[in-house]
């Protein structure tokens, strides 16, 4: 059999993205202009919200977050141990304390019955973790902040109109997804979408948050808030500030530097015209790979069905039986044929920056489980179907040894 190279998930790139990003460069406008505008409208309309604000990451929006919701020392934000650290470090960042929660058992999600006893009176945010691209069940983390807003103590009148603890999506995988005939991005009270460049859709670096209309909150004044934050505080962006006589400004606060340029809106102005194309391919893959590893001792994840569509962004698999020595060979001898594989997630309290938070992984059990024999197969747009096929023989021939 010929050795293929099968990278794990290089960006799709065509001669579309290169004209957007000539266009801007030839443009004179390559910081936050009106492509990082038109960009956000579009993601406004893809989730069927009112607003969306485009940043340099999807770990900026979720900082951004907490920060305009007034979360910060003293608060607890409830997130899962099974996921990447961009998920905790937020809550560290703007001086909150991380709570975190193991899986189920036969779950990627967090365990909805220990959300539920872990909201205290200095809750004010729950991270969920749209892993994979599949939306989780936030009817049930509904249910529960609901249950508990007798514990919710706002710290200010935003966190007020709420009055229970508030949603977050951490979806930075699972833009374009769908749950119960809503949008990712219409469903949590806040959604963080990651374009970094291994995403389904890429900016090569940058994110995107999206928020629910409350009554009681003006999403005009909000997103100011998030532009705000985003550009040191400063109250007009340069391209306000292009306008004529328009240059004088002030500085509201000596806030952060974290906006998208017209640059990175260009690439992803061309992404989203081929967006559902991508999808339809996505879909395809992972039905391939379903059928080509049926029958076999592994689980994999549920990526579509009748109220629920995936972005379908990673492809994971659980080796049954097996453990991490016997997982880490599997890796090798698929790199061996010129596969590239990878590992989601290495649970959070087995990091050194959460274990000298005084995390245990011991503590984690249903997360350690969940990541001692996974295994994730390339899944992307790059692959053909020959390259789809060379990757299910060499997996089953090697995992059937």
């Amino acid at each position: 059999m010929k050795l293929h190279n099968i990278p794990f998930s290089p960006p799709d790139m065509t001669e579309a993205e290169i004209v957007e990003v000539s266009d801007a460069l030839r443009s004179g406008w390559i910081t936050t202009g009106p492509r990082t505008k038109e960009f956000e409208k579009l993601i406004s309309m893809c989730c069927q919200t009112d607003k969306a604000v485009c940043l340099n990451s999807a770990t900026a929006c979720m900082e951004l977050a907490l920060r305009v919701m007034g979360v910060g020392p003293g608060d607890e934000v409830i997130v899962p141990a099974y996921t990447y650290t961009a998920t905790a470090s937020v809550v560290c960042h703007v001086g909150a304390t991380p709570v975190m929660i193991d899986s189920t058992e036969k779950s990627v999600e967090m365990d909805y019955y220990n959300l539920a006893e872990a909201i205290t009176e200095r809750t004010k945010f729950v991270i969920a973790v749209d892993l994979g691209g599949i939306i989780c069940d936030y009817d049930k983390i509904f249910a529960v902040v609901e249950s508990k807003k007798h514990l919710f103590t706002p710290s200010n009148d935003l966190q007020k109109t709420y009055g229970r603890v508030i949603v977050m999506a951490d979806a930075a995988h699972a833009f374009g997804a769908m749950w119960h005939g809503k949008m990712c991005g219409e469903i949590a009270d806040f959604t963080s979408f990651s374009f970094h460049a291994v995403k389904n859709l890429t900016t090569a670096e940058g994110g995107a948050l999206t928020w629910k209309t409350r009554e009681g909150i003006d999403n005009d004044i909000l997103y100011k808030q998030f532009q705000l934050l985003s550009l040191h505080g400063q109250n007009k962006d340069a391209f306000a500030k292009t306008k004529l006589g328009a240059w004088e400004y002030d500085i509201i606060a000596p806030y952060y530097k974290c906006n998208m340029t017209d640059i990175m809106a260009g690439i992803g102005l061309a992404q989203l015209k081929r967006y559902p194309e991508m999808l339809h391919r996505r879909r395809q893959i992972i039905e391939r790979y379903n059928e080509g590893l049926k029958g076999l001792n592994v689980a994999v994840l549920d990526h579509y069905g009748d109220d629920h569509s995936s972005s379908g962004h990673l492809y994971l698999v659980r080796l049954l039986g097996k453990d991490v020595a016997e997982r880490n060979i599997v890796i090798e001898q698929m790199a061996e044929r010129g596969i590239a594989c990878n590992v989601h997630y290495k649970p959070l309290p087995m990091m050194l920056a959460y274990k000298n938070l005084g995390l245990d992984i011991k503590d984690y059990p249903m997360a350690y489980d969940l990541y001692r024999n996974e295994v994730t197969l390339p899944l992307h747009t790059c692959l053909s179907d020959e390259d789809v096929e060379y990757v299910i023989t060499n997996f089953v021939d090697i995992i059937s040894k």
